[in-house]
């Protein structure tokens, strides 16, 4: 089966295919505003990628976001990409892990996702654990045991990027339980940074940095990310979370897309 390859994908060319896997799964709906969201950060963390290395969306209900990049970068055949939440099939709204469509980590219960990376990396130190989640997530008390333990044994090669968007699927996350997690991972023994999660350029240079010998110690990345990014009527609009698309609002979401992203 021929793979098509996109070097040049852009951010609109993966959130369209966002749109396009959310219309195809019909009444089952998809989790559209949050794979919106990390679309800047997925492409970063998957051209970052060595074959040894491990990509864990820890944040599994943005799956639809893993899936449209990874088609846009060549990874994943239009045949494949199309199977969204079929039956049967190996993409389904969650990530599954199988043997055939290079998913490194079976998600959906969230917080578990670091755990993993701390276990893989700490049985291979060669091995890189990029490991994704959403500030939500954080409230699950599994994180921080992840955290402490990754530390504890200075796992460097765990690299964790928080999608940090402000909002989960109860509302915003300062109201649910908000936490100054700059001060907390620190707290925890681990190198910060922060940046604008929607420049691919910002999240490279903080990417060079915790691969490329640059921290001494694990480094999470805390991407500030807008919910919904990109569509004027999904962005910090939490209704989107989950939803169920319609082809009025299809139609009206890749027109904007088009104009912004020059999409033809």
């Amino acid at each position: 089966m021929e793979i098509k390859k996109y070097y040049m994908t852009t951010e609109g060319n993966v959130r369209k295919d966002i749109l396009d896997a959310a219309l195809s799964a019909g009444k089952t709906g998809a989790h559209i505003a949050p794979s919106l969201s990390m679309v800047e950060i997925i492409l970063t963390v998957l051209r970052k990628k060595r074959e040894a290395d491990r990509v864990i969306l820890s944040k599994g209900h943005g799956a639809a976001g893993l899936y449209a990049a990874m088609h846009q970068l060549g990874m994943l055949s239009d045949e494949q990409f199309a199977s969204f939440e079929q039956d049967g099939g190996d993409f389904p709204g969650q990530p599954g892990r199988s043997s055939t469509n290079g998913i490194d980590f079976s998600s959906g219960s969230l917080g578990m996702g670091l755990s993993y990376g701390a276990g893989l990396s700490y049985a291979c130190r060669s091995r890189r654990s990029f490991v994704l989640l959403g500030d939500g997530e954080l409230n699950e008390g599994s994180v921080w045991e992840a955290a402490a333990l990754i530390a504890r044994h200075n796992l460097v090669n765990v690299i964790a990027v928080v999608d940090q968007n402000g909002l989960q699927s109860d509302g915003k996350t300062e109201d649910v339980l908000g936490m100054d997690l700059e001060a907390v991972w620190r707290s925890f023994g681990w190198q910060v940074m922060t940046c604008d999660g929607h420049s691919q350029a910002e999240l490279e240079a903080c990417m060079e940095m915790a691969v490329n010998g640059g921290c001494a110690r694990p480094a999470v990345i805390l991407a500030e990310t807008v919910k919904g990014k990109g569509v004027s009527f999904m962005e910090h609009n939490n209704e989107w979370h989950h939803h169920v698309l319609s082809r009025k609002e299809y139609d009206a979401a890749v027109r904007e897309l088009e104009v912004r992203y020059g999409l033809c």
